[in-house]
Formats: C-alpha cells, structure tokens, sequence
C-alpha cells in the first residue's frame, strides 16, 4: 500500500492516464502498489523465469535484451519512466514464461502490481487497459524496427544511426560508451564493431579513444548511413 500523498502526486505526474482515471480506480491501484528501489546492475527477469510482479517506472531505466548461445546480446528496448515492460505484463496475462532478460540500466525507482491485480485491472478497468495496450503498439514498433535493421540493414549503417541518435539526445558532447557495449545495441561481437569503428575513424568521420566516441563529420555520416 502506498499512502504517502506526496507519493500519489509522483505516481500521477509519471503516469497521466491515470489523472483520467475514476477517483475509486486510483484508491484501489495506491492500495495494492508497493514501492522498490533497485540497484543499477539488477537483474530483473531471466529467460525462461515467470513474473511475480510488473513494474511501473517512477525514475531510472530497464533493458530487455536477448542473449544467445554465441553469447552476444541484443537489446530489444528500454523502458523508462513512466512505462512498464510490456513483456512482463504479457506474460502475467498469459501465464506463460519471460523470454528474454531484463536489468536495471541505472537506478531504478518503480511502484510494483501483482499479477492478480494486472489481471484484474485489465477486465475491469478501461484507463488501465488502454495504458498496456497503447504500450505494446508502441513496443511492437520499436521490436520490429530492430528486426528490420538486423536483417535488412548493413552493420555499419546501423552503427551510424545508433550513434547519430544518441549524438542528438546530448549535443556537442562525446558518447560515452565503449565497443562492447555499442556491439551489445547492436547485437554484434566487439571485434567487428571496432573493425567498423575504425574504418570510420580513418574516413575522418568520427574518432574514439578509451570509452569515448566523437562524432567529426555529422553530414558525412548521415550520406555514409543512407548509402545503398
């Protein structure tokens, strides 16, 4: 149970559809949500593990990735404040097991359900319905168009785009990040990621040192990304 008011006021500033939501709605949800706070690092799921809970995110993210036999890992989408993981929620709706992994990319701080809630609320709740349901549109989306990319796309054109996103969420700063973990994004090996980094630095494209990536020559990058 959460009672804290200033507590409700965070949950309803990080979820709006629930200011929408009727007053009796609101009550039930604070009565049965619990507060976590977990570690960076933290293994949330396992593939192959059944879910107990199903997370709304208050601050901090997720990372639901798959990971293969070869050891490579793949990650499939984040999820931030003010979302759940909509895989987890699948499968408390249909009792079946979690199929990839999920950690705590950072911090997290998030308001936990039970299954029997979640399926509660889903039969008997419009605003909740239409909060899951609007996340697993916007989730398909995002699984289809890395499906799209490992399959259709060179790896180097999705190196670049990766990077020229993340360049515009911080500009005029390096990306923090190193060959491992742009090869995990990718769903690459390490090695190639940095065979492919350096033949961009040798374009005078972009340059890298321990950890760091700096993006050079963003037009030429973008005519390297839309090439073929």
């Amino acid at each position: 149970m959460i009672s804290d008011p200033q507590q409700h006021r965070r949950i309803l500033e990080s979820f709006p559809f629930l200011r929408a939501a009727p007053d009796g709605f609101r009550a039930e949800l604070f009565d049965h949500l619990s507060l976590v706070r977990l570690p960076a690092g933290q293994v949330i799921c396992h593939d192959g593990s059944h879910c107990s809970l199903l997370p709304l995110i208050l601050t901090g993210t997720g990372r639901v990735y798959k990971l293969g036999e070869n050891g490579r890992e793949i990650t499939l989408y984040r999820v931030e404040p003010g979302e759940s993981c909509v895989v987890t929620a699948s499968c408390i709706l249909s009792g079946q097991p979690f199929p990839a992994f999920a950690e705590c990319e950072s911090e997290v701080e998030a308001v936990v359900a039970k299954p029997a809630e979640v399926r509660r609320w889903m039969a008997e709740s419009e605003p909740w319905r239409g909060y899951l349901f609007g996340l697993i549109a916007d989730r398909l989306q995002e699984v289809f168009a890395v499906l799209d990319a490992v399959l259709f796309q060179r790896l180097d054109q999705r190196l670049i785009a990766f990077l020229l996103r993340r360049q515009a969420a911080a500009p005029g700063q390096g990306i923090p990040m190193t060959h491992q973990a742009l090869a995990v994004e990718l769903g690459s090996s390490r090695e190639v990621v940095s065979r492919v980094l350096k033949v961009l630095e040798g374009q005078g494209l972009l340059r890298t040192t321990r950890g760091l990536i700096e993006l050079l020559d963003l037009p030429g990058l973008e005519q390297r990304m839309r090439e073929g």
